[in-house]
């Protein structure tokens, strides 16, 4: 199994450590819903160093990127720019989520989930031969990240690593900057504002203990699932994967369709369209929501791809994958150990930036 440069960091804490798609990975530190609560109403930390940072360099980077993914890097213009994208196969299916970052017009940086890094460097480094183009893909392991996300996430960073305030302070969302051996981003994954920071592997441990001592919360994989759930974001493997047209996962608004430019999968999607829609699902009554429960709807029959019970609306929420027809505010009917329950279909997100943003 493998370790991130945290791995001691972490079991010094306390944290109950899980196999996380072949990573020892910390699930909490003691209690879930606290540190679930920390990011939402004041600051927490999460090691994503088992993700896996790409550079795609080289005088056909940008080319190479523009028939890769289904969003159009021609957007990305300004350095530090970044924005979320997909690798499609030939089929339409979703290789992969990523994020990819604009350095220069010859350099970018994508980060890749843990679980897929293999399958994804493979597959990236056999489109780059099969278009004989000019980049090079050089995944960074010599890399540890760090996210810092809730209200008060920038000021604990900038507490913790004042160095950084001066680069950082002025970045909006989705942008980067480069701060001395830091990599900042104002991205995240759990509908607050914050940090991920990216930074040489050896000075990770100091980094996490600095941010310790200001104040901030370490939160294992289990909060950042309830969290993002509840941002509404999905997960690979379960709200999308090779079978799942991102079409069908929500996803439409990073598939640029409108630009001349072709893209691997995009004929697929344009012949086949959009057969499903990714809702967002409140249990009406006492109960979990979780995968692959079965939903009835008037227009037929759908599935719940994520769900978990929300610790911020204190009720279970989910994402499902539902007929084209189904409207926001329908009630609709899960099935959970054999008797049917109602929901009711709402847009996501359920929670951002603290607040609940949904009536049920």
């Amino acid at each position: 199994m493998q370790k991130t440069v945290l791995n001691e960091a972490h079991r010094a804490l306390g944290a109950k450590m899980v196999d996380f798609g072949g990573w020892d990975m910390p699930l909490h530190y003691g209690s879930q819903i606290e540190e679930h609560h920390a990011v939402r109403r004041d600051c927490g930390m999460f090691d994503v160093s088992h993700m896996c940072a790409v550079d795609i360099a080289g005088a056909d980077a940008k080319a190479f990127l523009r028939r890769l993914l289904a969003n159009n890097i021609d957007k990305l213009k300004q350095p530090g720019k970044a924005f979320y994208s997909v690798m499609l196969n030939a089929k339409g299916g979703v290789v992969d989520d990523l994020i990819v970052y604009h350095l220069d017009d010859t350099h970018f940086r994508i980060v890749i989930n843990a679980g897929t890094t293999d399958k994804d460097l493979a597959w990236m480094a056999s489109r780059l031969i099969d278009w004989k183009l000019d980049a090079n893909i050089a995944p960074r392991r010599d890399l540890a990240m760090i996210a810092v996300q809730g209200p008060n996430a920038r000021e604990k960073v900038w507490k913790a690593l004042p160095e950084a305030r001066a680069a950082s302070a002025e970045i909006g969302h989705f942008f980067a900057v480069q701060a001395g051996d830091f990599f900042i981003a104002r991205t995240g994954y759990t509908g607050e504002d914050g940090f991920e920071i990216g930074m040489p592997a050896d000075r990770a441990e100091a980094v996490w203990q600095a941010l310790l001592d200001a104040g901030v919360a370490p939160s294992g994989l289990g909060a950042r699932d309830t969290l993002r759930l509840e941002a509404g974001m999905n997960l690979y493997g379960q709200d999308m994967d090779e079978a799942t047209s991102p079409l069908d996962a929500g996803l439409g608004w990073t598939v640029d369709l409108v630009a001349a430019r072709d893209f691997f999968g995009k004929a697929a999607l344009q012949q086949h369209g959009q057969q499903r829609q990714l809702c967002g699902i409140v249990l009406l009554g006492k109960g979990v929501l979780r995968g692959h429960q079965k939903v009835m709807t008037p227009q037929g029959e759908g599935e719940i791809s994520s769900g978990t019970f929300s610790p911020t609306m204190q009720q279970s929420i989910g994402l499902a994958r539902l007929p084209m027809g189904v409207t926001f505010g329908n009630t609709v009917q899960v099935e959970i150990r054999d008797k049917l329950h109602a929901a009711k279909v709402v847009r996501t997100p359920f929670v951002r930036f603290g607040k609940v943003l949904v009536n049920f």
